[in-house]
């Protein structure tokens, strides 16, 4: 397809969800299962539209970084901007969710958490 006729609206992007080293053996599956349950997140799953996966952690030019996981959100079809960076919004709201309520269910603060776009690679 040559360019400008919608190759970029089609194209996957994504989110990436990393917690500091102060994130416990469990903490990054439950942000992942509170991600996967969050409306409208669970709806774009179901759709077929998004997809939640973990992996291992990156740098910025997709080198494995050390032995960490990271979660990656994959907005896939219509990736139009207007509805990528209302899920980069969505998502950033849900992880701030998420430390609330593993604030008032374990003991000491919860890991702080980045919601960063991921470049062009993932």
């Amino acid at each position: 397809m040559a360019e400008g006729d919608g190759v970029a609206d089609r194209a996957e992007r994504g989110i990436r969800v990393r917690l500091d080293e102060t994130a416990g053996e469990g903490d990054l599956d439950a942000l992942r299962k509170w991600l996967e349950r969050e409306q409208p997140l669970d709806e774009m799953v179901r759709e077929g539209t998004l997809r939640i996966h973990e992996r291992a952690r990156t740098d910025e030019t997709g080198a494995p970084m050390g032995a960490g996981m990271e979660i990656v959100i994959e907005l896939i079809g219509a990736a139009a901007s207007a509805v990528f960076l209302q899920l980069l919004t969505q998502v950033g709201r849900s992880v701030d969710a998420w430390r609330a309520n593993r604030r008032q269910v374990e003991d000491g603060e919860p890991p702080a958490g980045t919601v960063d776009p991921l470049d062009g690679d993932g």
